[in-house]
This record gives C-alpha cells, sequence and structure tokens, in this order.
C-alpha cells in the first residue's frame, strides 16, 4: 500500500504522542524528524528508528527534503505562523497543531498567501476524526434530535491544585516558564483547551443551517499573574439561531462532556476529546447509550485521515477536517472571547 511520509519539526510531548500513532496508521508512516535541542533529536531517533539521514538539527532541512510528503508542525503556538509560511514557500503540504495561530491576522495572512502559492493545509483537531464525532454527525443530520437549538461544550482540567498525602488540596505555585503561562508563547486556557470547545461547536452549529456571523453574550474569565486566563468561559449565539455556552479551565476540572439539544431530543459526549473509549447518550422518550470503541491511538485516524486525503490529490481536508475558512472562523470567536 502507498503511504505518505510524513515529518515532524518540534520534538515536545504532543510530538512524542503523535509519532507514537504511526505504528496503527493504514497509509502513513513517519520518515523525517527535526529539532535544535540535540538530546531530544537522538532520543526521538532511536525510540522511532529514524534513519540518519532524515533527522536534522535545522527545520529548514527537513522541509527541503523532497523525500517528506508533509510536515507536523508540533511547535510552540507563536511559531505556527512563521513555520506556516515557511512550508508554502517550499511548496510543503502541512499539519499544525492547534491553535494553528494566535490572532486573526495571522490566519487571514495565509489566506492572502494561498491566493499565490499552492498549498495543503490541515489544522490538528484529532477529535474531529474520532468514532464519536461521526456517529453524533449522522445523528443530527438523520434528525434524531430534531432542529438544534443549542451546544455545550466544556474542557476543563484543574493543573494548579495537587492532593497531599492527607487529602488536602494545595495550589500549586505556577510555573511561569511552562507555554501554558506564558503569553508570549500563546499560553491560556483558551487557546491551549478553549480551541477544541469552538471548533466543536462551529462543526456542529453549521450542520443543519450554515452560519455567517455570532455574536458574543458573556465572556467571563480569570487572569494569572503572568496575564493570561486561566479560568475562561463564553455564551454566544450564531445568526441562525443556535445558542453555545463554552468553558475552558486549567483551575476546574469541567471535564470533556459535550451536550445538543434539540426540540427532539438531545445528544451527550462523555468525552469528546481525547479517550480512545467512550460513550454517547441519546435522549429522546428514553435514552439510549452508545457504546463508541475506537481501537486505534487517538492520532491515528487523523494520520490516516490526512493521508487519504494526500494521496487522493486533495487541496484541502474532506469533512469533517478543519479547513482554512474553518480556522479562520475559529479564530475570529478565539480573538474576541480573549479581548
Amino acid at each position: 500500500m502507498e503511504k505518505v511520509n510524513w515529518g515532524i519539526i518540534g520534538l515536545g510531548n504532543i510530538a512524542n504522542k503523535f509519532a507514537e500513532s504511526f505504528i496503527y496508521s493504514n497509509n502513513g508512516q513517519l520518515m523525517g524528524i527535526a529539532s535544535n535541542n540535540f538530546d531530544k533529536l537522538k532520543d526521538f531517533k532511536k525510540k522511532y528508528n529514524i534513519d540518519e539521514k532524515y533527522c536534522f538539527n535545522n527545520y529548514d532541512e527537513l522541509l527541503n527534503s523532497n523525500k517528506i510528503d508533509i510536515i507536523y508542525i508540533a511547535l510552540p503556538n507563536s511559531l505556527h505562523y512563521k513555520w506556516m509560511l515557511r512550508c508554502i514557500d517550499r511548496g510543503k503540504k502541512f499539519l499544525v497543531e492547534k491553535p494553528a495561530v494566535i490572532n486573526l491576522k495571522e490566519i487571514q495572512n495565509i489566506k492572502n498567501y494561498k491566493k499565490s502559492k499552492n498549498f495543503f493545509f490541515s489544522e490538528g483537531f484529532m477529535y474531529r476524526f474520532q468514532p464519536q464525532i461521526f456517529k453524533t454527525i449522522d445523528l443530527i443530520k438523520n434528525n434524531q434530535i430534531g432542529k438544534v437549538l443549542s451546544i455545550e461544550s466544556n474542557f476543563g482540567v484543574d493543573i494548579l491544585t495537587s492532593i497531599n498525602l492527607f487529602g488536602l488540596k494545595l495550589k500549586k505555585k505556577m510555573n511561569i516558564n511552562n507555554r501554558l503561562f506564558n503569553k508570549d508563547l500563546g499560553g491560556g486556557a483558551i487557546l491551549d483547551l478553549g480551541s477544541y470547545a469552538v471548533s466543536f461547536c462551529t462543526l456542529i452549529a453549521a450542520l443543519q443551517k450554515k452560519f455567517s456571523n455570532f455574536k458574543i453574550i458573556n465572556k467571563p474569565k480569570e487572569m494569572s499573574k503572568t496575564n493570561v486566563d486561566i479560568d475562561s468561559y463564553l455564551d454566544l449565539i450564531f445568526d441562525n439561531g443556535i445558542k453555545t455556552k463554552i468553558g475552558a479551565s486549567f483551575l476546574k476540572n469541567l471535564g470533556r462532556a459535550s451536550k445538543i439539544i434539540g426540540d427532539k431530543g438531545e445528544i451527550l459526549i462523555h468525552d469528546t476529546w481525547l479517550t480512545e473509549k467512550t460513550f454517547i447518550t441519546l435522549k429522546k422518550e428514553k435514552s439510549v447509550k452508545i457504546e463508541i470503541d475506537n481501537s486505534k491511538n487517538i492520532y491515528s485516524n487523523e494520520i490516516d485521515f490526512i493521508s487519504k486525503c494526500i494521496l487522493q490529490n486533495k487541496k484541502e481536508l474532506d469533512f469533517p477536517g478543519v479547513n482554512l475558512e474553518d480556522t479562520i472562523t475559529n479564530t475570529k470567536i478565539l480573538e474576541e472571547w480573549l479581548k
């Protein structure tokens, strides 16, 4: 079977998780890596058995390799824009980790660049390719809950509290060097976790009737001493009438659930984002629990979906993948939320 050759720039935690997924992939293989950290490069090379001639300590060298079909940009948020432009200049397809950009100006510049360049853009929302999302889309399109009225989606993990030996909660000292709390690196709960929920809500909101605009009703948030948000909420309404509530937090365990309410029933996805096994509850006259079992690693579905589009010479991802216009819409919402 023909396979797509992937390269990764930036070898942090997310890159490791992504690289592990190739063992489950049918049509993608990890061929090249690049990092300016020699130890990470050496460890990655050994762990994933990468040929020495495709291991680079310079990102540009990997981009220049004609053996690499697509680059996964796994760098801090603030570096995404620069390396997307570099990929475009070299005619290299790319998957950029979410959020693709840290402000609207960056993604609009990417769109303008597209007018004079031919490139393949994809943004790394791996949950879009999970079985629970395909099942949810199918239920809505088949009128199982009627007309969609509202959407609720949360992603919150308390990373600032620890439990001691006596079961008492203690506040952790915030590591101001951690990218999550660094404003210059695009930190904060909205960009890191809220981007998931926003992209989910725009996906669902457009299924039955497209929207062209939105209005923010409320956006309370708590800021850290490093001036990034750590506990944020958003109420908005799309111009097709669908109301949306979103939560993103580093302070509270909001969970990973999403609820879609229609005029004939509702859908509850118990874990929208990360798990390999979850449930969907369809509530109508009676509640039906639908078990979703994904035997693959959470990133391998994404790798296979994108690789298939490349093998078919697609210019952008098929639905429900995130295309450039989707990213522009999501970034507009994120930017308004951040203000």
